[in-house]
């Protein structure tokens, strides 16, 4: 079968599915998307739930950016809901918002102390700034530090354990710089300039972008029942294979584990369906002091969606990733023992020259949407190029 194919593509969520399209479009190549499981769009797979409901069945994704090629290259596949992401977080019943801002601040601190406070950080770190909350916590102004520890109480440190299972000062800074304190009244979850939900949803969307005559999609298929690679060499169902191949599944897990597992956290969901209009004040509420849960997301209010009577939800819970059958591994869990671990795999990967690594599992990394969209963009480019350069 190999030699139908230009390129082989392992994996048809958002680095494949982008990469896929790339390349058949732009470079009039032949592709081979091999995609394990039995649908494409990877984790950001969308259908309706058994009441009719849109769901995003691996945990909601809200799309952002502030990369106008990726907005454009999207728009191409998919029309948009307008939609500004706003999260609440239930501190003992009462809900604030998050990020934590000036009107979290102000709830948390009411009346005269508020206002000083709010004058104070504006003072130190500026209209709009996004700090850390590890950074507020050195600050040498007492005020401020009893903000951060407020806030590290009530928003951080018990949300952050159930989701790492870690205490925080074992979270990587760059994890915990994903959790700012913003100074501003802004209570949208991002600020990118372009924001929105896929008019008919995100499978919708990777439909279209699959859509052309040189790609050629297999679901349920896994690739290690295809792939081989030895002493330097791809070997596409025991025959060589000489085109690119883009990779975006776990690297450890295409090496047979050679060096050890790399360690993820994965996400249980239990979804419900409720006889009510609405059932939280905000798409997203975080429980960031108690339930065992991280967050429960309500989908009707991500989708726009009307169904009178009725809405559907979904708990999220954080736990450590084990391969077990029937686990996905979510996010990578970043640290330097962690991080030399991937360094081997990934110079193991270095020597097959058309191998090439895409994507969170692939890259050991955390990447939003949109930058996994950039960086498939990216690659294209660059594997584009290479062969313009050789005819």
């Amino acid at each position: 079968m190999s030699e139908h194919f230009d390129c082989l593509i392992v994996g048809a969520g958002y680095a494949g599915s982008v990469a896929a399209r790339e390349l058949a479009e732009r470079g009039r190549l032949r592709v081979l998307v091999l995609e394990r499981r039995d649908h494409i769009g990877g984790n950001a797979y969308d259908c309706l739930d058994e009441s009719g409901i849109l769901i995003h069945r691996y945990g909601p994704h809200i799309f952002h950016t502030s990369d106008q090629r990726v907005y454009s290259y999207l728009s191409r596949f998919t029309q948009w809901r307008d939609y500004q992401h706003r999260v609440l977080a239930n501190v003992y019943g009462r809900y604030m918002p998050v990020p934590f801002n000036l009107s979290s601040l102000h709830m948390a601190f009411p009346g005269e102390k508020g206002t000083r406070l709010e004058e104070k950080l504006l003072s130190a770190y500026g209209e709009g700034a996004r700090v850390t909350i590890l950074s507020l916590r050195e600050a040498s102004d007492p005020e401020i530090r009893e903000v951060a520890d407020y806030v590290y109480e009530h928003v951080f440190v018990h949300y952050t354990m159930k989701q790492w299972g870690q205490t925080p000062e074992e979270i990587d800074p760059a994890t915990t710089a994903r959790v700012p304190v913003l100074l501003s009244r802004d209570d949208r979850y991002f600020q990118d300039p372009y924001q929105g939900m896929p008019l008919e949803g995100y499978t919708a969307m990777f439909r279209r972008m699959l859509d052309h005559p040189g790609i050629t999609v297999e679901l349920g298929t896994d690739a290690r029942d295809r792939l081989s690679l030895e002493g330097g060499t791809i070997l596409l169902d025991g025959a060589p294979f000489s085109g690119p191949v883009i990779f975006t599944g776990e690297v450890d897990e295409l090496f047979a584990f050679r060096y050890g597992r790399l360690p993820y956290r994965t996400l249980d969901f239990v979804s419900e369906t409720l006889p009510v209009d609405q059932y939280q004040p905000a798409a997203t509420v975080n429980y960031t002091v108690d339930q065992p849960y991280t967050r429960i997301t309500e989908y009707k209010q991500l989708t726009g969606q009307v169904f009178p009577g009725r809405t559907s939800i979904m708990k999220e819970f954080s736990r450590a990733y084990t391969g077990a059958a029937g686990e996905i591994p979510y996010y990578a869990v970043i640290s330097p023992e962690n991080n030399a671990l991937y360094s081997r795999y990934e110079a193991l990967a270095a020597t097959f020259p058309r191998l090439h690594l895409l994507g969170r599992l692939a890259e050991y990394k955390y990447y939003n949407m949109d930058a996994i969209v950039a960086r498939a963009l990216a690659l294209c480019d660059r594997l584009l190029e290479e062969q313009e350069r050789i005819l």
